[in-house]
């Protein structure tokens, strides 16, 4: 057997001596070792304040017109310039985001509740309603989302409440309650494996109701991969409210997203293009960031990561 040396004894004599770390502190920890997903977190929060500050501090206002300042490109006065009808563009920017931003957040918690509610049935009861709930899911996996996110959109827009018909609120259900199938999937799988375990067993032996084993014992142990769906979950919201928004289905003019700035700078990006780069940057540093947190919380909150 190999003799340790008096520095590997003091190393290991230290790391014995150390108090033990909160599970928080550990996650934490890991997440700020990832250098791509931290500074992204700090990249969200800068947008996420930008989006806040400047409309309302902002001496322009976001939707104001002015027909003397059209297509001004990006000066000390214009920072980002000025669009086809001389709204100034930094402005209209961070108020679009804030629209494009909660579309992401609401639809996200859309799809994590319908899909953490059935994938978590399934999954704790199996059998007959299993199959039942998992073959209602793969009939939404079989359809096109677009497609269907198309067909909804029209149906709305050919009401006469403009509520309904241009508004943030009904894309933001219509993502929600079409995106939820692969969350559900990845909760039954986190529930099959889970509810085998000694702690569900011992719950089921104590008299514990079905509801309180699922909401207070399983499903507080299958929060890691949820939560990591959730943050991805927020990008590629961001990135379907903009294809909309860019095919004339989404939230419709005055009101500002990355989508239908995106949409009403294609017919100029050749004499204007600033009106096109800007929003095409904003999706990218967003979605991107979005993406490497995604990336860090899944590592930060790994059982099996080795550090």
């Amino acid at each position: 057997m190999s003799q340790l040396t008096p520095t590997a004894i003091a190393v290991d004599w230290s790391k014995r001596m150390r108090p033990q770390e909160s599970m928080r502190a550990k996650i934490w920890r890991r997440f700020r070792k990832h250098r791509l997903a931290f500074t992204s977190l700090y990249v969200i929060i800068a947008i996420i304040a930008l989006c806040t500050i400047v409309p309302w501090a902002a001496n322009y206002d976001a939707g104001k017109t002015n027909l003397d300042l059209i297509r001004e490109p990006p000066s000390l006065e214009h920072i980002f310039g000025t669009d086809e009808l001389g709204r100034d563009l930094f402005v209209r920017l961070w108020d679009g985001g804030r629209i494009s931003i909660l579309i992401g957040v609401a639809t996200m918690m859309i799809a994590i509740s319908i899909g953490t509610l059935i994938g978590s049935v399934a999954g704790f009861y199996g059998g007959r309603v299993d199959n039942v709930l998992m073959r209602f899911t793969d009939y939404m996996l079989s359809i096109p989302q677009l497609f269907l996110l198309l067909i909804f959109a029209q149906l709305l827009r050919s009401t006469n409440n403009p509520t309904l018909s241009g508004g943030p609120a009904p894309i933001i259900v219509i993502i929600g309650v079409l995106v939820w199938p692969p969350i559900a999937r990845l909760v039954r799988g986190q529930f099959l494996s889970l509810k085998a375990k000694e702690f569900v067993e011992a719950a089921r032996m104590s008299g514990v109701k079905n509801w309180r084993i699922i909401f207070r014992h399983i499903l507080p142990n299958a929060a890691s991969p949820i939560i990591v769906a959730a943050t991805l979950r927020v990008g590629a919201a961001i990135i379907t409210e903009s294809t909309l928004s860019f095919l004339g289905f989404g939230v419709q003019p005055p009101t500002a997203t990355w989508g239908n700035m995106l949409k009403n700078a294609q017919a100029q990006m050749t004499y204007a293009p600033w009106t096109a780069i800007f929003p095409g940057l904003a999706i990218l540093i967003t979605v991107l960031a979005l993406n490497y947190i995604g990336d860090g919380l899944r590592d930060a909150l790994d059982p099996y990561h080795i550090e």
